[in-house]
């Protein structure tokens, strides 16, 4: 979730897909090692990350990343969607881990937090600085260094301190404290399932887990809202045990339910299905009961149904355990962490049929979407949270400017937000492209712009809000109208001038951030 820092290489070894559930073999997500994902689609298929283009037309404003495809994927964003149309509360979260310059794959979650801001977002931004300490063993003198510059460009990029929040996390005691309570919801087979962590990880590291949970939970602390998370995949780990530990500090589960007994999701669908093509009218008080709706499984040949024998057999039990039982479709409130007032509380706002067990309550006059919104409210009213699971985007990572990935241990393969603007223009015209191997050729064939560095620059950053521009650029070389020579120099021109640019706005904004709410030195110097 920090930084989503495309520059960073390996330290911890061969990552764990899927942090470390089965996944696919080319794909690896580790929010600590390679940042290179080989195919997107495998992101898809394997992950459950969902297509943004899917999501785009709900999406008010929508910004040029989002557009072009950059943000190619999300998980759970149509709430946040939902909300900015509406003008309803929601709200844009990331971090930033200070181990280096600011550069151009940074801008990009800068800009996507900016963009939630001026669509009505609460904006979060802030200092990883205890992962940048722990995980990555960085002085307390050059986090402070780095945090500055993160700051700087953040401001001079369009971010408006008075309207947002930004934080350090050794600062900030409410996150502190909020990681607390979180880290008693994990445990280490967890962390080393997710994180590949073992008998050598210092504790340290395995804090800064629970306290990146707790930043992406932050922006809930005053009330539950759909909150989105801007990353690269490879923070989603991250994302989704942040989503489990949402889901585990409920006071209660909603869930669908059919009679006393709690029912696996597999074994509910079965039942489900069963339930229509029932009819109780059929049986001799016209109640379908679970006894009946057993032997009707018993009767079905296996091949018919949607369920393996484990499935089966589980359902059986319980059905036939509970023999005369009445099948009624309802909803349930099960008790997760609920206090006593709050389990009360529920109980009374209830109207209608209900049914109170030890454990839950089953309702019969309330929808799911009806129950999730009670169950929050009297969480929220009774002192809980009343999380919402966290949203994410993910955007693409940008190829490196001599090939390959880029990496802050290879100067030219990247551009410093900090970098001198002639320095910016001459690592653009040494650039690798992807055109061919001479001019003929490139005239005859087209160039291949969708493995040209020099165009992801276009298409990312130099064209900005233009999407003509950046169509003109890719038809033209892809038809063989645009060659390498002249296109580097008009992007290196261009970048030299965004730099210039931002540079004389980060010189503008020094003033504005010494008036910003965050401390600029650790008091943990020595």
């Amino acid at each position: 979730m920090t930084g989503d820092d495309p520059l960073e290489e390996s330290e911890s070894g061969e990552p764990l897909t899927d942090g470390g559930a089965a996944g696919a073999d080319d794909v690896a997500l580790d929010p600590w090692g390679s940042s290179s994902v080989s195919d997107y689609r495998k992101l898809f298929e394997e992950f459950g990350i969902e297509e943004f283009d899917e999501v785009l037309e709900h999406v008010p404003n929508p910004h040029y990343l989002m557009r072009r495809g950059v943000i190619f994927g999300h998980r759970d964003y149509r709430p946040v969607a939902e909300a900015l149309q509406n003008d309803e509360p929601a709200a844009v979260l990331s971090g930033f881990m200070p181990t280096g310059d600011p550069h151009i794959g940074h801008k990009l979650v800068f800009d996507e937090i900016i963009w939630h801001q001026q669509q009505g977002a609460d904006a979060y931004a802030l200092i990883a600085d205890l992962e940048a300490n722990s995980a990555r063993g960085m002085s307390w003198e050059e986090i402070d260094e780095h945090a500055r510059d993160y700051l700087l460009s953040l401001l001079a990029l369009g971010f408006d301190p008075e309207e947002g929040t930004l934080y350090r996390q050794s600062e900030n005691r409410e996150l502190q404290d909020l990681a607390f309570e979180l880290g008693a919801e994990a445990n280490f087979s967890e962390l080393q399932a997710i994180y590949g962590f073992d008998g050598e990880t210092d504790v340290s590291h395995m804090q800064s887990v629970v306290t990146q949970m707790a930043d992406i939970l932050y922006p809930q602390l005053e009330e539950p809202k759909p909150t989105v998370i801007p990353v690269g995949p490879d923070q989603d780990p991250h994302v989704r045990l942040a989503r489990d530990l949402a889901e585990r500090m409920r006071f209660f589960k909603v869930s669908e339910a059919y009679a006393s007994f709690e029912l696996e999701p597999d074994e509910r669908d079965l039942v489900a299905d069963f339930y229509e093509r029932l009819e109780p009218a059929e049986f001799d008080d016209d109640t379908l009961r679970c006894v009946h709706v057993a032997e009707a499984v018993e009767e079905t040949p296996l091949s018919d149904l949607e369920a393996d024998a484990d499935t089966l057999s589980s359902v059986l039990t319980k059905l036939n355990e509970a023999g005369m039982e009445p099948i009624r479709p309802r909803t349930r409130f099960s008790d997760r962490r609920a206090t006593d007032e709050a389990f009360d509380a529920l109980i009374d706002a209830i109207d209608g049929e209900k049914r109170v067990y030890e454990n839950h309550v089953d309702v019969f006059d309330l929808d799911l979407a009806e129950a999730e919104e009670l169950a929050r409210q009297i969480e929220v009213d009774t002192g809980g949270y009343g999380f919402q699971p966290p949203s994410s985007i993910y955007h693409r990572f940008m190829t490196g400017l001599t090939g390959g990935k880029m990496s802050s241990s290879i100067p030219a393969s990247h551009i410093s937000l900090l970098d001198d603007p002639e320095d910016g223009y001459n690592k653009v015209k040494a650039a690798t492209t992807g055109g061919r191997e001479t001019a003929e050729e490139q005239r005859e064939k087209g160039g291949k712009a969708d493995e040209c560095p020099v165009y992801e620059l276009y298409a990312y950053l130099l064209s900005g809000d233009d999407d003509e521009f950046a169509k003109r650029v890719y038809d033209e070389c892809v038809g063989g109208e645009r060659l390498c020579g002249d296109c580097k120099e008009q992007a290196a021109q261009l970048m030299r001038e965004f730099l210039e640019e931002h540079q004389e706005k980060r010189a503008e904004v020094e003033e504005l951030l010494e008036d910003v709410d965050i401390e600029l030195e650790s008091p943990r110097r020595r």
